[in-house]
């Protein structure tokens, strides 16, 4: 007995699928995450583009943490923490509120548009802004387009980030 493959002719190949932006969100555990798990709980729609990874503070998102999202294949990232004043380690989101128009400049440098990025204060209570938010933020990057960080970095000379494996993917 032979098994019968299966060939794919353009015919028969299943239709492309659309591109979606990925994009991750660093959200502080304490407001940000907090006010992303209410948005689910009370059943808010809004795309599932964004990957959440959960950080105990604003202040404690590294310049290098965004830079290696864009390098491993994020469409845009988003940053949110606590508001001004509701820190619950005193000054983390003053720290954030210092870093992350500075990352702004540097990713603009890099030729990255200012649209797949985005820095945001979201309580735990507003879980209809941070669900606002994730539907204005994967609207911008589907206007923009796929990004291409390893071609970006070809065109400025920079070597870095064409030997990184995506998040999620094989090492």
């Amino acid at each position: 007995m032979s098994e019968v493959e299966q060939v794919t002719t353009p015919e028969t190949a299943p239709p492309p699928q659309p591109w979606e932006p990925r994009i991750i969100a660093f959200l502080c555990y304490w407001c940000s995450y907090t006010g992303a798990d209410n948005a689910g709980t009370a059943r808010l729609k809004y795309p599932a583009n964004v990957d959440i990874i959960r950080v105990m503070c604003s202040g404690r998102i590294d310049p290098d943490l965004i830079m290696s999202a864009f390098a491993r294949g994020a469409d845009g990232v988003m940053v949110c923490g606590c508001h001004i004043g509701d820190c619950h380690y005193i000054a983390g989101n003053h720290k954030t509120m210092a870093r992350m128009p500075m990352v702004a400049r540097v990713l603009q440098d890099f030729g990255i548009e200012p649209e797949r990025f985005v820095h945001e204060w979201v309580s735990a209570a507003e879980g209809e802004k941070f669900a606002r938010l994730v539907r204005q933020v994967t609207e911008q990057v589907r206007q923009v387009g796929p990004l291409d960080w390893p071609g970006r970095m070809r065109q400025r000379g920079v070597g870095h980030g064409q030997d990184l494996h995506p998040w999620g993917g094989a090492a």
